[in-house]
């Protein structure tokens, strides 16, 4: 099971990014992805997940109204739209397989990690 995350960068204050996990050898009918981030001196934190079979979705409270979290089955590729960035969000930012029909944010029921993709927000 391997999960590529991408699209993280250096953008200003306000500013957009759209991260991408592609997933592959992983054939689970019922899971969900969640994107986690981990920021300098802190815990890995619960950002968003979607379930793959009937796309809901859950959010952190302080990045709801800014950041989307989306599925295209067809490529096996989530996305976290992140919009009104803001200093707090930068962060090394994971994509993770929870392999059940259920979504959380809890980093210990996740089972599969990829590597992070870094997001600096920054003038």
């Amino acid at each position: 099971v391997q999960l590529q995350a991408s699209g993280g960068g250096l953008v200003p204050p306000g500013g957009s990014l759209r991260l991408s996990c592609v997933v592959s050898g992983f054939t689970e009918r019922y899971y969900t992805i969640g994107w986690f981030r981990q920021g300098p001196g802190k815990e890995r934190e619960g950002v968003a997940c979607v379930a793959h079979d009937d796309g809901s979705t859950l959010y952190t409270n302080t990045v709801k109204g800014r950041f989307t979290v989306s599925r295209n089955n067809a490529e096996n590729t989530v996305y976290l739209q992140m919009d009104n960035l803001k200093p707090e969000d930068t962060a090394v930012y994971y994509c993770a397989i929870l392999p059940t029909l259920m979504v959380s944010l809890r980093p210990d029921r996740y089972t599969y990690w990829g590597q992070g993709t870094q997001v600096t927000v920054s003038s």
